[in-house]
């Protein structure tokens, strides 16, 4: 017999504060908010309330909660064969490579399937330097990459820096007008001059000790960064130039998010390997993996490549992939995302900006946006973090989940979400900012 609800509730809360340790957390004072179920935009907690999820869980969450195409897959696939070691051929795992692949640009032949997204990162650094027979790794100090040895230290924010036991690894600035590292006035010279920072920083540390440049096509977690026009094509260049292979990271900023297939679509630029996690399944059963060029994929043809996972291409997660990518084409989610950033979602933020001096800049595209959170417009100091966490538990108060880093509020609902929803988040987002305002500006 299932137990009530309320008593189902509370021993979840019993069992996390007795037994789970949490991700990037102290432990003593949390006090999580129990999930039961979801559907579309929305989750209900323990209480049987109801919020719009914006933050897509950790930004992953692109096909919505509850999906019934995506749920029945993985069931089916469970009873048919529910695991599968890597070594042998499975017809859940080619097609899902196939569907991938489709989405990829011309000349990209193999997928390497991983359990996410940091050790997709962690697997394309080994295939580069393998490769290249080099060994250092060249990605921006405004990034996250994953939580795994390399990766982690490829990572720019200031999780990399009690972590840092790999070998390698070199940080740049990349652009970011709003905050530019460069003095620059306009994107085309934040576009000339990061690219000159790179280069030069390639050259000081040897051409030929650089393995890899690992970027994330659309910076993430580190604030929601489109980069300019000419900046990642020139970054193929210098890559082309000294030799280099290119990594574009798109855990975060593929299937749709960006309101196009993969982020890179949008930019004119064509990696040497991609790779990718959360939105191709929408984190119904963890997967990830490295999307590899021709080039790439055949220095592997007769050399053994040193690297493996039990459960790469796990059956349930291929089945969910073909799933997932089968009915965001068919239902038009990726275009619905593209739709609302540019008609409802950009414009409403905008909006929002206009009217709160709080806001410093709106930036993002499709389902991808944020709101640097300013004290002063005209110096730009950030909000403290302090105060936008206080504003998440605001925006949870009133029936939103909200995603927050630094000085900002990443706007990042599922890209299923509904004008209507949309129209509700900017709601509860103007009431928190206004509450903020009287409490920090007076």
């Amino acid at each position: 017999m299932t137990a009530p609800q309320d008593v189902r509730a509370g021993r979840a809360r019993e069992l996390d504060r007795a037994h789970i340790f949490h991700s990037w957390s102290a432990q003593a004072g949390l006090d999580p908010m129990t999930v039961v179920t979801g559907r579309g935009c929305e989750v209900v907690d323990e209480d049987g309330r109801t919020y719009l999820d914006f933050s897509s869980q950790l930004v992953n969450l692109n096909i919505g909660h509850g999906h019934p195409r995506v749920v029945a897959a993985i069931q089916e696939q469970a009873g048919l064969l529910a695991t599968v070691a890597p070594g042998y051929a499975n017809l859940a795992r080619g097609e899902a490579a196939e569907r991938i692949l489709s989405h990829a640009p011309d000349g990209f032949t193999k997928v390497f399937f991983t359990n996410g997204g940091a050790d997709a990162n962690e697997n394309a650094i080994r295939m580069a330097r393998l490769h290249t027979g080099r060994d250092k790794v060249i990605s921006f100090y405004r990034s996250y990459h994953g939580n795994t040895g390399a990766a982690i230290v490829a990572t720019g924010d200031w999780r990399r820096v009690p972590n840092e036991y790999a070998r390698g690894h070199v940080h740049v600035f990349g652009p970011f007008l709003y905050r530019s590292e460069f003095w620059a006035s306009t994107e085309a010279e934040e576009c000339e001059r990061a690219l000159h920072h790179l280069e030069r920083v390639v050259q000081a540390e040897g051409p030929s000790s650089v393995a890899a440049i690992l970027l994330e096509t659309v910076v993430g977690t580190g604030g929601v960064l489109v980069p300019p026009p000419g900046y990642l094509p020139g970054v193929r260049e210098i890559a082309d130039r000294y030799g280099i292979v290119l990594i574009l990271d798109e855990v975060m900023a593929g299937f749709g998010r960006t309101g196009s297939w993969f982020a890179l679509d949008q930019h004119d630029v064509v990696p040497h390997l991609i790779t990718f996690a959360k939105g191709v399944n929408s984190g119904y059963v963890p997967a990830g993996g490295v999307i590899l060029s021709a080039e790439i994929s055949a220095t592997f043809d007769d050399r053994v490549f040193p690297g493996g996972l039990t459960y790469s291409g796990h059956p349930l997660a291929m089945a969910s992939i073909v799933a997932a990518l089968d009915a965001m084409a068919e239902e038009g989610v990726v275009e619905n995302a593209a739709r609302i950033g540019e008609d409802v979602l950009g414009p409403g933020l905008r909006t929002l900006a206009a009217r709160h001096p709080l806001v410093g800049e709106v930036r993002g595209t499709g389902v991808f946006w944020a709101l640097d959170l300013v004290l002063d417009r005209s110096t730009r100091e950030p909000v403290p973090a302090a105060e936008v966490v206080a504003m998440r538990a605001a925006l949870a108060a009133r029936g939103l989940l909200a995603f927050v880093a630094d000085n900002r509020i990443h706007v990042v609902p599922p890209c299923v979400v509904t004008d209507q929803e949309v129209a509700r988040a900017l709601a509860i987002y103007d009431e928190v900012l206004t509450d903020a305002e009287e409490r920090l500006l007076g």
